[in-house]
């Protein structure tokens, strides 16, 4: 049998976890969009409506970048939660290309209802978990995301 390096044996495992890090985070979100879907929202749609909820108003060009949207999709989901009556524009008084997007009093109302339930599912999806190794995981991933973030 073969020995490997170290710098074979770190390439492999650097594979492997980026395998079980996706897998994990695809059986994470299918359980996460189930959720959400429960209250006739989709996952972007629920991503800004949170945001909103608990951050408060943003910049609706800064809103995309914290939730991971593109800006032409970010305009459609804005427009469907705007029609919905869930969240509302206004132009900022010192910036005229900075408009915000802030909840609704309906929008509040709705993410008063549901987001308790949806923090409890997420509960759910984690419970295989410790408290400790929670925050591993978060120290340790935040810790590969920045790492990865500075190549």
């Amino acid at each position: 049998m073969k020995e490997i390096s170290q710098k074979e044996l770190e390439e492999e495992l650097a594979l492997k976890l980026f395998v079980v890090l996706n897998r994990a985070q695809e059986a994470a979100q299918r359980q996460s969009a189930a959720d959400i879907k429960r209250y006739g929202l989709n996952l972007s749609e629920f991503a800004v409506l949170e945001l909103l909820y608990n951050k408060g108003e943003q910049p609706i060009q800064m809103i995309g970048k914290k939730v991971l949207l593109a800006s032409s999709s970010m305009t459609y989901v804005i427009d469907k939660l705007a029609k919905k009556e869930f969240l509302a524009r206004r132009a900022c008084p010192n910036d005229r290309r900075v408009t915000y997007a802030y909840l609704t009093d309906k929008g509040t109302e709705l993410m008063d209802g549901i987001f308790p339930q949806h923090q409890a599912a997420m509960a759910t999806i984690f419970a295989g978990l410790t408290t400790e190794e929670k925050e591993q995981a978060i120290t340790l991933i935040k810790k590969a995301g920045l790492f990865a973030d500075d190549q």
